[in-house]
């Protein structure tokens, strides 16, 4: 079913309350470190205001205060950076709901005012209808655009949709049509890219996509558990035990649905995870030895099969590539997928990190803002916070 856009909303005198994810990374001294998630609200923000909102009335969560008021955790330092990015005064306030609050909402000059961190709050995560109806008496319409957080069910998410007409904002629009695609209705041939530490976190998106896919190729800490299953010899490699009979059923469900799985045929080695180790290069991985990356031969075999891809879906890196001496596998790729011209889905967390390390942003079609969210969402699985939206 469709949901209401932001474009299908009146938003004309109305004060619209909006969640956003700022859950954004800071220093020790409180200076925000990656900014993408504020700039990527930026075009529903300037949409609201130009289209004749009387007020802007934004609420996020930011790290895990567990319920208790943390000063580390407090929005006030995205108010500024918001401001500066706008380009339009941003009134912090210091909670999010209460009579002080609505006084302190309709006494501002500022056409936007940024609610303090919700999760102060345990009624939040809780998902608390008494604290929904008190978010939601804030506004005359609720915009969500906080895909990252569209996986709980939240008072801020869920809640909230009980008691005002509500919308996706642009961003989260973004991310239901080009994840909804990839999964409902991708262009052919289609690949998925699987990488990361663990086959648990992605048994969902596995058991979904390969009946939809053309090929899935794995990597990553994930494909050692894979090659064991075949009987391979992974030495010290990221191994789940528990998961060695599942990675042999996943494997032969793929011969009897004639889908790929192309798992690594050489692998960058080492004795000990730390970037000053000695690596080699080995066919098969010798005892006491760790995988850290794909080798030349797999990047080659891998950038072969998606060359002819329409549509590629990447989740998880190739190997630990926030260390510079083990990232070679996942920049190739990634590099090599910059070039082929398919509609190229890159899932939130690692993956987007990666991609950002190594600036390659501009040349994917989309990059998920939500990690977890998007893996749910390739999962097949209906996110609480969109299923909750008012349908078209």
């Amino acid at each position: 079913m469709a949901k209401l856009t932001l474009k299908d909303i009146d938003l004309k005198d109305k004060s619209v309350l909006v969640r956003a994810d700022f859950n954004v990374p800071q220093d020790d001294k409180l200076n925000i470190t990656d900014d993408t998630r504020i700039r990527a609200t930026l075009p529903t923000l300037k949409y609201i205001l130009e289209n004749g909102a009387k007020k802007i009335i934004l609420m996020s969560h930011l790290g895990r205060p567990e319920g208790k008021v943390v000063a580390k955790y407090s929005l006030k330092p995205v108010s500024v950076k918001l401001s500066e990015l706008l380009k339009e005064p941003v009134l912090a306030l210091d909670e999010c709901v209460g009579d002080k609050i609505k006084e302190g909402i309709a006494a501002a000059k500022e056409k936007v005012v940024l609610l303090e961190n919700l999760r102060f709050h345990s009624e939040e995560e809780a998902n608390s209808a008494d604290f929904a109806r008190q978010l939601a008496s804030l506004g005359d319409v609720f915009v969500n655009d906080a895909f990252g957080t569209a996986h709980r069910a939240h008072a801020s998410t869920e809640g909230v949709t009980h008691y005002l007409k509500s919308a996706a904002g642009f961003l989260l629009d973004k991310e239901i049509r080009y994840l909804g695609s990839a999964v409902e209705d991708p262009k052919k041939p289609f690949m998925v890219i699987l990488g990361g530490a663990k086959v648990s976190d992605k048994i969902g998106v596995i058991e979904h996509l390969l009946p939809k896919c053309d090929a899935i190729i794995i990597g990553g800490g994930m494909a050692y558990t894979f090659l064991k299953a075949q009987g391979k010899q992974i030495g010290n490699s990221k191994l789940e035990k528990d998961k060695v009979e599942l990675a042999k059923s996943i494997l032969d469900k793929a011969v009897s649905l004639k889908k790929e799985i192309l798992l690594p045929q050489d692998h960058l080695v080492v004795d000990k995870i730390d970037p000053q180790a000695a690596t080699e290069i080995v066919d098969d991985i010798p005892e006491g030895k760790i995988a850290v990356d794909i080798g030349p031969k797999t990047i080659s075999a891998f950038s072969q099969k998606l060359k002819d891809a329409k549509t590629i879906v990447w989740n998880g890196p190739m190997g630990i590539f926030e260390m510079d001496a083990f990232s070679n596998g996942t920049r190739q790729l990634a590099e090599s997928i910059s070039t082929i011209g398919a509609t190229t889905i890159i899932g939130g967390g690692d993956t987007a990190a990666a991609i950002a390390k190594f600036k390659l942003e501009d040349k994917m079609t989309h990059i998920s803002t939500g990690g977890g969210a998007s893996l749910e969402f390739l999962e097949g699985k209906a996110l609480p916070g969109i299923a909750a939206l008012t349908d078209k």
